[in-house]
């Protein structure tokens, strides 16, 4: 579904056949400019200004006139910049579906700016048939666009007889230009069409040059402008109540409530025209929908994606990844702002008949953010945020006490680039800072400060098509000689394993160091694509109190190569394949992974659209899988996934996605999911989404725990039979543009069910059935009144080590319910619902009667928040 400006017009990877000569267009003025945004274009002078058509189809047929006539105008004044739309059509045939900002779907038309122009970074104001607005930041010429910018700025829309039009005022303190007499801006217009998935644009665009801001046509005409600093303030006020379970025992939960108010300041200060500063003082986020639920055996941190809007705004600009593209290691980077305002490091530590008041997540006492454009090229984003020093209640027969659970910390995030070369080229650094006031011995554990740096160049040529890619980084953390150690042994690292002779554990350390790059050579241009890609990270590398990678000690190389059909063909409207290959070894030298995937994408002339793909897995040496233990060889494994998605102009849509991937070695591991995506729409305000996804898994090589045994360790693994059960509804009631209702819930089941449990002989034994030896059922009995195993190893009658049985069952339900009405262009008042429902057996069978009554039988956990923000500003 089309549903944005960037993924629409301005796919990455483009090119024309042919050179395209820039169009220019000319905006006027007129002495007492008066113009009321009502979308009827009523104005006198709309009449006289200067009205352009001639637009060109971008798809689905690249170069042919559009199907319908689509005309535009600009007009400016000392303030504001004004932009009119007649868009031709049958009015019975203007699909006018209602949606949130920046969601799009139906029919739309938009522009953008280019009015730094450095053929790199633009701005974008679209407005949906409906009414509903969506506006971007877009850098790097296309390959970075900040969809959560929301620009200050109004626009009306109205349906007439011969099809709509539409009207926007955008005021010049949401644009970046420098002082001239007279203005030239980078400048395109474009329409979508919904029912015939059309797309068309002033400048012609083409899909096969790599590159998007620098294929605008030219605006000129502006003059005698000045550029105007931004300046918005706005406080806001929440009102919180809590209700939970009583628990009589307990004195914080003993009420089974909890109320709150609380108070807090934004602001977006223009420090000069081309930098801002994004200020947030004691922010709250409690609109925010959560994160969705997951069970994780192992030993990588999962991923979270940033859902806060301070932190949303603006973070392509302090972006730094460590690695080329937008695959599964697009996570990778130095600042991941997750870290900030994270849940507390420590748990408290409770004697019996003792209760806590455990905060959930560490207060951010406030933040502020600069980010923008010099005149002269220089892209600057500068981050600073305080989080505050977290303590845990602790109340019970001992009296009441505190304990702290997270220090008081600073985080720091600088990010500069500057291009030259008509932005074909470009140079950056980056340079990252945690610093933390440990006062507390149990806290010693983290690191006192740590520092990550970094940078990084890109050269293109051939109009773009190629493009070298490339960049170093380092870090250093810091601490006590517990926190060092406590690094070299996380299971990311592990220094400790026997067969580690690459890496050494010195527990006397107070530091460590580590270093990264990534190297990529392409052709990004055309029809046909390749690009090798060469990335390491050392082991010593420790970026996560404030980036994010899940493993080092490690050295990819990467080919990537894919072909795409933009005109349609047959019964294909469009489609690309793609390939990669991968190969990885470690510092020391031993091949870890080979593997290769095949993908395909494709939409089809009714609109279907459909995607499927083929991953071969070779045999993996992992370091992490026996935490601390030695390295284990793991079967790789085949596998596919595919799915088909109906026409998303229809009222009812529908698709259905899953696959399976099974271990080389014959019953070794299998996965296999399946879900279905089922969406209603029975007015144009009113959006159903329900998705039901199930999956299955089997692992004969899960690790269970570790015990010492005889003068060594018994590595203990079993097989585990998973099974997860979710869905997701969504109902998104958009009453107009600026007043909607919204819904999200997912219920979760998730069981493991662990059985023959076996220990690590030869954890890289050629043969498989050589890595480990079965205990058998003299050896394992299970305690029913402990709940835990007991393992007579040598069989003398004595029970030599135990461990608590692993099974589980996971039962969650999450919910957010969000009433959100913007009074005013930036001034916002929230009503929210939030509710938790969670429970554990510590059984792995898993029964959906039995587990859905299980969950809702649950006591809710309910949140109720009013929040009221008021902009003042212009």
């Amino acid at each position: 579904m089309k549903t944005t400006f960037l993924m629409l017009l301005f796919v990455a990877s483009s090119n024309f056949l042919y050179a395209q000569e820039k169009k220019t267009y000319t905006a006027t003025t007129s002495e007492n400019l008066d113009i009321t945004v009502n979308g009827k274009l009523d104005e006198q002078e709309w009449q006289n200004a200067n009205w352009q058509d001639h637009f060109i189809q971008h798809e689905p047929k690249e170069g042919d006139p559009p199907s319908k006539m689509t005309e535009f105008a600009v007009l400016y004044d000392v303030n504001n910049i004004y932009v009119a739309f007649r868009a031709y059509d049958n009015p019975d045939s203007v699909s006018l579906r209602m949606t949130r900002r920046d969601h799009l779907e139906g029919d739309f038309v938009g522009v953008g700016f280019d009015s730094y122009f450095d053929k790199r970074t633009h701005f974008t104001f679209i407005v949906s048939a409906a009414g509903v607005r969506s506006d971007n930041i877009t850098s790097d010429d296309g390959n970075n666009e900040d969809w959560s910018w929301d620009g200050i700025w109004t626009a009306k829309t109205e349906l007439t007889p011969n099809g709509w039009t539409a009207e926007m005022q955008i005021p010049l303190t949401q644009l970046r230009f420098k002082e001239s007499e007279e203005q030239v801006w980078g400048f395109q217009v474009l329409r979508y069409i919904f029912r015939k998935d059309e797309l068309s644009s002033w400048q012609p665009m083409g899909r096969q040059i790599a590159g998007l801001t620098s294929q605008f046509g030219i605006l000129n005409g502006i003059k005698n402008i000045k550029p105007k600093n931004a300046l918005n303030i706005t406080p806001y006020a929440v009102a919180r109540t809590e209700r939970f379970e009583k628990e009589p025992d307990n004195p914080f939960r003993r009420s089974g409530k909890d109320n709150g108010l609380d108070a807090g300041l934004d602001a977006k200060i223009g420090l000069t025209n081309n930098l801002t500063m994004d200020l947030t003082v004691n922010p709250d986020f409690g609109q925010v929908e959560a994160d969705p639920s997951q069970v994780n055996l192992t030993t990588n941190e999962t991923f979270f994606e940033e859902k806060r809007p301070f932190f949303i705004e603006g973070k392509n600009i302090l972006s730094y990844s460590l690695s080329f593209g937008d695959g599964d290691l697009a996570a990778n980077n130095l600042f991941y702002s997750r870290r900030i305002g994270r849940q507390p490091h420590y748990y408290a530590d409770l004697e019996d008949s003792e209760f806590a008041d455990q905060p959930s997540f560490t207060r951010i006492l406030g933040a502020a953010k600069i980010t923008g454009k010099t005149q002269d090229g220089w892209s600057v984003g500068v981050l600073e945020s305080v989080t505050a020093k977290e303590r845990a209640e602790i109340d019970g027969i001992n009296g009441e006490r505190t304990q702290v659970v997270e220090p008081l910390t600073n985080y720091f995030v600088s990010r500069v680039q500057k291009d030259f070369n008509d932005g074909n080229t470009y140079i950056g650094g980056i340079l990252t800072a945690v610093n933390r006031s440990i006062g507390d011995s149990h806290l010693e554990y983290l690191h006192k400060s740590a520092y990550t740096g970094g940078i990084d160049f890109v050269h293109k040529w051939n109009d773009k098509k190629w493009l070298v890619d490339g960049g170093f980084y380092f870090s250093r953390v810091a601490g006590s000689q517990e926190a060092i150690l406590n690094t070299q042994t996380m299971y990311s690292r592990t220094f400790q394993r026997p067969d580690a002779d690459h890496v050494t554990l010195d527990s006397t350390r107070t530091s460590l160091r580590g270093h990264g790059g990534k190297f990529t050579f392409g052709k990004v241009g055309g029809r046909f694509q390749i690009a090798g890609i060469f990335n390491w990270k050392s082991p010593g590398l420790e970026i996560n109190d404030i980036g994010y990678t899940p493993e080092v000690d490690e050295i990819m190389q990467i080919l990537w190569m894919g072909y795409r059909w933009y005109e349609p063909v047959g019964i294909f409207r469009s489609a690309g394949i793609n390939f990669n290959e991968w190969t990885v070894y470690d510092f020391g030298g031993n091949l870890v992974n080979v593997g290769g995937n095949v993908n395909g994408n494709t939409q089809f002339k009714n609109f279907w659209n459909g995607f499927g793909n083929i991953n071969f897995d070779g045999t993996s040496l992992l370091h992490n899988v026996l935490r601390g233990g030695p390295s284990m060889k793991l079967p790789g494994s085949t596998g596919f996934y595919t799915g088909f998605f109906s026409n998303p102009q229809k009222k009812f849509t529908y698709g259905i996605d899953g696959g399976a991937n099974f271990s080389n070695e014959k019953g070794f591991s299998s996965h296999k999911s399946f879900e279905i995506e089922l969406g209603y729409r029975p007015f144009e305000t009113l959006q159903i989404e329900i998705s039901p996804e199930y999956s299955v898994s089997d692992n004969r090589l899960q690790y269970v725990t570790q015990q010492d045994y005889n003068g060594g360790t018994r590595y203990i693994m079993a097989n585990i039979d998973r099974k997860t059960l979710s869905m997701s509804i969504r109902l998104n009631y958009n009453i107009t543009p600026d007043l909607t209702i919204q819904f999200w819930g997912q219920p979760f089941i998730a069981t493991g069910d662990y059985s023959q449990f076996k220990y690590v002989t030869d954890s890289k034994a050629d043969n498989i059935n050589d890595r480990f030896l079965n205990y058998t059922n003299d050896q394992v009995g299970y305690n029913w009144t402990d709940e835990m195993y007991q393992v007579d190893d040598n069989r003398d009658g004595i029970v030599d080590y135990s461990f608590d049985k692993p099974d589980f069952n996971v039962k969650e339900f999450l919910s957010n319910l969000v009433l959100r009405w913007e009074y005013k262009p930036g001034s916002t008042i929230y009503l929210v619902w939030s509710q938790n429902r969670s429970g554990y057996e510590n059984i792995g069978k898993f029964d959906f009667n039995h587990d859905i009554k299980k969950l809702f039988d649950q006591h809710p956990q309910d949140v109720f928040l009013v929040k009221f923000s008021y902009r003042i500003g212009r």
